[in-house]
């Protein structure tokens, strides 16, 4: 699938009017196609900013699925222990990968039957500096950013849990936060959340701190084809 500037769109759908960056202001933070042959273990960034992940034991690499190639993440019994630090992908920190106070979006493709997980994510819930992450609950979407103004969460109307293929945008802008399913517009509020930045790695498939008793490690469950980011 021919990659596209998520930032531009969607930022068009959540203000109704055009963003003052130009394309050309937009930059790729990061842009992991997925495509390693089993067995790999790094996740390369084709971005040219070097921003290569770890691909953890347990992710299956190489899985092709409806045409396209990526990575599986087996369904795992949430709350349930051991933690599986091996289900994710895992990014090191790089302030590139921070909000900051920048427009910032997240686009990946995937498939899932699943119901429930965490996609992908910097920071948790309580991390100093603030967070954002898009998670499934009930096949349905959402996007959050919380920083140190605040929470702003979209959350899709439907399911896309049918195994099929679909493309997903989170943005936040100075003026909200939106989500994009399939190159349309599905939900997104108004304000602002502040700057987010923190010192914690990027996580694709989980949580990276967590036990599954006290704190479930929310894994997801499906297959991934590609994931960037933009900023601008």
């Amino acid at each position: 699938m021919r990659r596209w500037f998520p930032l531009l769109v969607t930022t068009i759908l959540l203000t109704g009017t055009p963003m003052a960056a130009r394309a050309s202001e937009v930059t790729s933070v990061a842009y992991w196609p997925m495509n390693e042959p089993a067995g790999a273990t790094v996740m390369s960034d084709s971005s040219g900013n070097g921003l290569d992940g770890q691909i953890g034991d347990e992710v299956g690499a190489g899985v092709t699925a409806q045409g396209s190639t990526g990575y599986r993440f087996d369904r795992l019994e949430p709350d349930t222990p051991p933690p599986h630090p091996g289900h994710l992908v895992v990014v090191p920190d790089d302030p590139a990968l921070n909000p900051g106070d920048r427009d910032f979006a997240v686009t990946l493709r995937l498939r899932t039957t699943g119901h429930f997980g965490n996609i992908i994510q910097k920071g948790q819930s309580t991390t100093e500096g603030g967070n954002f992450k898009l998670q499934i609950p009930n096949g349905k979407v959402q996007c959050s950013f919380r920083g140190d103004h605040g929470v702003l969460e979209a959350d899709a109307p439907y399911a896309i849990n049918d195994g099929d293929w679909h493309v997903v945008t989170c943005v936040r802008v100075s003026t909200g936060v939106a989500l994009a399913i399939d190159g349309q517009r599905v939900a997104g509020r108004q304000g602002w959340t502040g700057t987010i930045r923190n010192n914690w790695p990027l996580t694709i498939g989980g949580k990276l701190d967590c036990d599954q008793r006290t704190v479930g490690c929310d894994y997801y469950a499906g297959d991934i084809d590609y994931t960037e980011i933009n900023s601008a």
